[in-house]
């Protein structure tokens, strides 16, 4: 069975969300009104009547066509209806056509490539942390500085409340955060509010809120749902919650709310060792998964772009 490339306007998307619905890997992501979100155009490949099937964000910088990443989409890849063997992914990752010259693209976890010449892969850690368990059975597995953290947010007199106007937190985090940050731009900010607002209507988002005893927002989250898996979308905090805890509250807040449902809470990252930390110290279990790289253009073009990227990367740590 042939995989075949069609572009946007080719996609049956209902077939194509009946696919996510019912793959063995479905992931909010993976949905076409996700991604008719997150990225301005998205072409696909596609196996049987949309057995498996695997989107590729496209963009065209310069005349080079590329494949990339969108903002808030931890991971893509191929999803599918049947077991997902490293042979059956390669056949997919052949059939990106060649005029994408560029490709900087995550994989699902369930989605593994092992090391080969036409491409390169990096790994990826996310936590996740089933909610399965009575609250007093996760807890246990919270860390002692997390514990701390709590307590000293309860003895500051905090209020949490469930929300639904995500535009405050976003606006939160823009105003602290974002500040120090030039990785998020204003069209990914626009595209998260509407992440938000889409996921609310379809009853698949929860929007937490905590505030301060003058009743100060001062951090907030929001979480999307699907297939028994909720993830930890966006968040923040300003000064007052670093202080009195308010982040590690809220989420143990949720996690008591939430616990004895069989669902998996996926922190959705991260690398950075300093939120990698506070993310395991809820008792979640790392897992991982894998970022594709394939670089098809001419050695010149290659040598600067690469250059390039390494500049880009040395600017991002300073800041």
């Amino acid at each position: 069975m042939t995989i075949r490339y069609l572009k946007h306007n080719e996609i049956d998307f209902e077939k194509w969300d009946r696919c996510i619905d019912n793959a063995i890997n479905g992931i909010i992501y993976g949905y076409s009104w996700y991604l008719n979100i997150t990225s301005n155009y998205w072409d696909a490949l596609i196996k049987g009547d949309y057995d498996s099937v695997m989107p590729l964000p496209c963009r065209k910088k310069m005349g080079i066509n590329y494949i990339y990443q969108p903002a808030f989409v931890q991971q893509l890849g191929v999803f599918s209806t049947e077991p997902i063997k490293t042979s059956f992914l390669e056949e997919f990752i052949e059939a990106i056509p060649g005029k994408f010259k560029y490709v900087d693209y995550n994989l699902n976890e369930n989605n593994y490539l092992p090391p080969a010449k036409q491409y390169k892969t990096i790994t990826n850690q996310t936590f996740k942390l089933s909610l399965a368990e009575p609250y007093s059975v996760i807890k246990k597995n919270y860390s002692t500085n997390n514990k701390r953290n709590i307590k000293k947010a309860e003895k500051n007199n905090l209020f949490f409340t469930r929300a639904s106007n995500p535009e405050s937190i976003i606006e939160l985090f823009k105003n602290n955060r974002g500040r120090q940050l030039n990785t998020i731009s204003r069209a990914d900010y626009k595209n998260l509010k509407h992440i938000a607002y889409s996921s609310l209507y379809k009853g698949l988002a929860d929007i937490h809120s905590a505030y301060s005893e003058t009743n100060t927002l001062c951090a907030g989250m929001i979480m999307v749902r699907s297939h028994k898996r909720i993830i930890f979308l966006f968040s923040a905090t300003n000064d007052e919650a670093r202080k009195t805890g308010a982040m590690n509250k809220l989420i143990d807040d949720f996690i008591y709310k939430n616990s004895k449902k069989s669902y998996i809470l996926d922190f959705e990252g991260s690398n950075h060792p300093g939120t990698a930390y506070f993310y395991k110290s809820f008792g979640s279990k790392k897992t991982t998964y894998q970022s594709l790289i394939i670089n098809r253009m001419p050695f010149l073009l290659k040598t600067i772009f690469n250059l390039y990227k390494r500049v880009k990367s040395l600017f991002l740590r300073t800041i």
